[in-house]
Order: structure tokens, then sequence, then C-alpha cells
């Protein structure tokens, strides 16, 4: 992610923040620049517009929505089409957390330049059902037509650990799962025709397959056993549409712990790491003038250094993953894919 900094004293601020924890400062979340403004109560001018807190500002979302909009809620907040009961109180101090982790998407989807078009603007348009199977019905984490479904109880780590540990995963988490779905979403909306549609399809697989029954397969039989050779992760395997979706989500977690570092000044100097690196590691914030080569060496490096780092505090890896080459060739087409549209965008 961009370096983001309280605009008052300058010292670094967690994307969710609304109160700078230095100078005590409120500041909120200025999406069109991507950068923290101030944000007291009576809102502040940002180029001739003033710009106030989200209306739900009180469940920690913390972006500012212009007084030329209509709603009192924020882009983000906006983008939410359902979510629980106002008297669910549990369930809505849970939608306050997964909010966090949809904003985090967002930022970077902006950040990479990938269009974020709402679903109350076009059909088939960007939205999130943000429910809890805790509060009734079953939630099934999914994605259809333009519609991210996450089940608010993923929130709960127990939960998740259980789910996590059940489905012999190595990684689950409620960004990682909006980056999973999302990337349903921009498969649909970047490759509707030739000749990308079949390049893809020359890479994941025919998506036409039948989806019931690679379910049923997969949940009957599980992945191959040599599906390491070939795949992101074992629900990777599963269909076509999953196998994007998993690359995609990866994209997005190399390269936002990538722009991570390089806010924060990470550099790994090749004469302190026993030889092992011919050159130094710079990591950078943006990727999309380089190529893919670029952003798995960088990423090799850099993950092994930040699974270093969780060892040593008795956590699992922080990336516990293996790039084959068949991955990595699918996570180049996904960053043609990304950067292309960015151009596109500027």
């Amino acid at each position: 992610m961009a370096e983001a900094r309280c605009p008052t004293c300058r010292t670094f601020a967690f994307l969710e923040t609304q109160e700078c924890d230095r100078c005590g400062d409120s500041i909120g979340y200025h999406y069109p620049s991507l950068s923290f403004v101030p944000a007291p109560e009576g809102g502040t001018e940002i180029d001739g517009t003033r710009w106030r807190r989200c209306a739900n500002w009180p469940w920690q979302c913390n972006w500012l929505v212009s007084s030329e909009d209509e709603s009192a809620r924020c882009f983000s907040c906006r983008l939410t089409r359902r979510s629980p009961e106002a008297d669910d109180t549990i369930a809505l101090e849970k939608l306050a957390e997964a909010g966090v982790a949809k904003r985090r998407l967002l930022v970077q989807l902006l950040e990479l330049g990938l269009p974020i078009v709402p679903f109350h603007e076009q059909e088939g348009g960007l939205a999130f059902d943000l429910l809890s199977s805790r509060s009734g019905a079953p939630v099934v984490i999914g994605h259809a037509d333009g519609v991210i479904t996450i089940d608010l109880a993923e929130s709960l780590d127990a939960h998740r650990e259980a789910l996590r540990v059940r489905l012999g995963e190595p990684y689950r988490t409620m960004l990682g799962h909006f980056r999973h779905e999302v990337g349903h979403y921009y498969q649909q909306v970047l490759i509707a025709a030739e000749p990308l549609l079949g390049e893809c399809r020359g890479i994941f697989g025919d998506e036409r397959a039948s989806y019931a029954d690679a379910i049923e397969r997969h949940y009957e039989f599980g992945a191959p056993g040599d599906w390491a050779a070939n795949y992101i992760s074992e629900y990777a395997t599963m269909h076509p549409w999953e196998d994007f979706a998993e690359t995609f989500a990866h994209y997005l977690h190399i390269t936002g712990t990538l722009a991570t570092a390089a806010a924060a000044g990470v550099t790994l100097q090749s004469e302190l790491v026993d030889d092992l690196l011919v050159a130094d590691v710079v990591p950078v914030d943006d990727y999309s003038g380089l190529g893919i080569d670029r952003v798995l060496a960088d990423w090799h490096w850099v993950s092994l250094m930040f699974n270093r780092v969780n060892r040593s505090m008795g956590q699992r890896d922080l990336y516990p993953f293996t790039l084959t080459q068949p991955v990595m060739d699918k996570l180049a087409f996904v960053h043609r894919l990304v950067t292309a549209e960015a151009q596109r965008g500027s």
C-alpha cells in the first residue's frame, strides 16, 4: 500500500486510523488523492469542495464524503448493498471489522488503477453483501454478477481458524476473502473478448466447464496429488474460475506487501545477506512499468525476510506458498492484465 501519513505531524498512520496516535488530530481518508487529510467534525475543504466524515464514522469508517454527493455515506460504504439489520449490534460490530478489510482492498484497487464501477451506477457493477451466518441463515462466501458476498462470522478468529484447519488451508483472512472474490469480478470485467479470452483459457483452462460438477468433484475427491506443481493452492484446482481468482488474490497479496515495504523504506543489502544477493533489493510502490520478473524477484527475498521475522515471533510464515513456474506464468498474465488496464485508465 502507498505511504499513509498524518497530514499534521507526518507520522505513519494505518489505513483504518481516525485519530493520529502521535498528535491526536482527527484524520480521514480522502480516496480521490489516496491520502489522509484533517477531518474535524465540521469537515474540511479540499480544492474548493467540502469533505465531511462518512455517516458510518461511529462504526469505524474513516473515509470522507464530498458535500456534492447526495448520500451521507462514503464511496466505500455505498458499495455495500446488503448488511445486517440495524438491531443486530453484534453483527454490526463485525461489519465494522470487515469494513476495514474492504477499504484496504479498495485502496489497493485504486492504487493499481483498476476500474471500480458501483452497482448503483451500472448493472453488474461492484457490490458487497456483508452478512453474518451467526444471525440466521447460512452465508456462502462468493461472487455472482458483480456482487461479492462475505460472511461476517469470518471476523471471529476462532471461527475462521477452525475453518482454516478443517479445510487444510495455510492462509485464511478476511482480506484474503475480499481479494479472492474481487478476482472473480475482474475476470468478468476485464476478460470479455478475444484475444484475452482465448489466452486466459489457454493458461487457466476453459471456464465453460461445469462449475457444479467441479464443486462436487473437488469436495468428494480433493485436489490431485501433484497439484502443487501447477497451482498456488488446492482450491485453485477446482475450476478455472477459482484458479484465476486465487492467482489474482496472490497478485494483490504480493504487490500490496511490496508497496508497504517500499513505503517503510525497506531495502535488503546484498553485502549483509551472506552474499546470496547479487544486488540490493529495493521494493517499489508501483510495478506497473516493470515486468513480472522484477516483481517476483523482489518478492522472493522480501517474503523470505518476512517469513523469518514471523518465525522469530513464533508465528506461521507470512507467505506460506511456493511459486512454481506455471504459477509464475499465471501471475505474469494477471500482471499484464492489470497494468494494461491501468494504462488505459490513465
